[in-house]
């Protein structure tokens, strides 16, 4: 019997094609096709913003051609994430002038012709090959660019049969046919997703590329290895230019899309990155009901790396959190939360998320960290409802600080909890202080954050720039079990 070779699935996908009623836009009046506009906007933006889900991508692009005048490409790591956005759109106003002209579901896919290794429990796979991995069961659409997709299936023909092919020479042609793909690492991202099963076709395969001639060069090459030459069933390709959800307008308008303006912005952020290595995250540690917050961020990270504290950089490591205050027994509080948690932890983006029990005040906080602000934003949604809460820090009047996690090693625990009450009688006596409470994980009493309520952000600074919270830095090295972790609110 001929071996089939192991799979393991990751996020699933909607290329959701659509053409435009062109007739029935130019008769609408202008009331009705603004708010139609408004509409559509908001959806795309919620779902590239991903609040519908823990985790996900989408993308909407410009099509050429006459197959379709819109693609709404969109990652989800639940098939039934995709079924309500694909029903949601339906609801907006503009859906009425548009038609679907083609749809593919499918879901992200490796097999065992990248690394059979990887499938094995016993063996020991090597940290590059799960983050190549990882990457392709988690998709992400790139923020510009073309697209090209196209449905594919291997041949079953008498002659011609991939399926009756012993599995090391089916290994050996994906392995010739993957050596020139590796050829436009940097310059094409590909996405493999399976549909057998879902669809008609066998894959789904996305393409995406800043120059449009790499697209056409990468699958005119693969034309000519084997495992596509010989055994390759192609369908109708289509092609598209992302373009962002507030030119949409512009679209329906006949405009170049992206505009001029969201091009020059997007070299503007691309040079700024390239210039300063990534910048401040979209989060920051606190809130006082307005102000900078990129300042905030920036003032925050360089004092505590004058003292030699992991504030969020390198770019790159940066995570988000998400806290919620509540008032509840702390153990109802927790039974809520590890359900909740379950869920989360399906979700390659989930860091941790934990119940903090106060020392100093009566509440207790929810913590949620994740590897992107949209995760954490999303998460939020989900917590909310936990009973007790009253608050959500970054949104408490004046300025808020949280995020200083620590470690301690157990034997130390003690006497990190009396350093604790003696900073915190000097935090009393301090200009703009209002209350400063030393939370402890409720699995884990050898884990705690220290949270901070202050007049404004100057006062809060004056603290870190102070010689008592340097000396507290000194002496805690000796006794955390790891550096302490600044985080990020979403």
């Amino acid at each position: 019997m001929v071996e089939a070779p192991p799979t393991e699935e990751g996020w699933f996908a909607l290329h959701d094609f659509r053409t435009v009623d062109w007739d029935a836009w130019r008769r609408a009046p202008e009331r009705e096709r603004g708010q139609a506009v408004e509409e559509g906007v908001a959806y795309l933006e919620r779902h590239e913003q991903v609040t519908d889900a823990p985790a996900g991508d989408s993308g909407v692009f410009s099509v050429l051609g006459d197959g379709a005048d819109l693609l709404i490409v969109h990652f989800r790591p639940t098939l039934d994430a995709l079924n309500t956005a694909e029903r949601r759109f339906e609801q907006t106003a503009f859906a009425e002038y548009t038609e679907r002209a083609d749809s593919y579901v499918s879901v992200s896919e490796v097999s065992g012709y990248v690394d059979d290794s990887y499938f094995d429990d016993d063996a020991e796979v090597d940290e590059g090959l799960a983050r190549y991995i990882e990457s392709k069961m988690e998709p992400e659409v790139p923020d510009d660019g073309y697209v090209s997709f196209y449905p594919m299936s291997k041949r079953r023909q008498p002659e011609q049969n991939w399926y009756q092919l012993p599995f090391e020479e089916r290994a050996e042609l994906m392995s010739d046919h993957g050596d020139v793909g590796r050829e436009y690492a940097g310059k094409i991202q590909q996405v493999i997703a399976s549909s057998v099963g879902f669809e008609e076709h066998e894959w789904g395969v996305t393409l995406f590329g800043d120059d449009p001639t790499d697209i056409k060069d990468i699958v005119y090459e693969m034309r000519f290895d084997e495992a596509s030459a010989v055994y390759g069933e192609f369908d109708e390709f289509y092609l598209g230019r992302r373009f962002p959800p507030r030119d949409l307008r512009a679209f329906l308008d006949g405009e170049p899309v992206p505009t001029a303006d969201e091009q020059a912005d997007a070299e503007t952020d691309e040079t700024a990155t390239e210039e300063t290595g990534g910048g401040p995250p979209p989060g920051v540690t606190g809130g006082d009901g307005g102000g900078d917050d990129t300042a905030d961020s920036d003032d925050i990270r360089e004092a505590l790396d004058d003292l030699d504290i992991y504030a969020g950089k390198p770019h790159g490591e940066d995570v988000f959190a998400t806290v919620l205050y509540s008032e509840a027994d702390t153990q109802e509080l927790f039974d809520e939360v590890e359900g909740l948690r379950g869920n989360f932890e399906h979700y390659g983006t989930h860091v941790k998320t934990a119940v903090y029990a106060g020392t100093e005040t009566a509440r207790s906080a929810v913590v949620s960290i994740w590897d992107t602000a949209s995760a954490a934003e999303t998460a939020a949604g989900f917590l909310s409802d936990l009973p007790g809460v009253v608050a959500r820090a970054g949104e408490e009047s004046g300025f808020g600080t949280m995020g200083m996690f620590y470690t301690v090693k157990p034997e130390h625990r003690g006497d990190f909890v009396d350093r604790f009450d003696t900073v915190g009688d000097r935090l009393a006596e301090m200009d703009g202080h209002f209350e400063t409470d030393l939370l402890v994980n409720h699995e884990d009493e050898n884990d705690m954050f220290i949270a901070s309520q202050w007049r404004a952000r100057e006062d809060a600074m004056n603290f870190f720039r102070s010689d008592d919270f340097r000396d507290t830095v000194d002496w805690g090295r000796e006794i955390l079990a790891d550096q302490p972790r600044h985080v990020f609110l979403a």
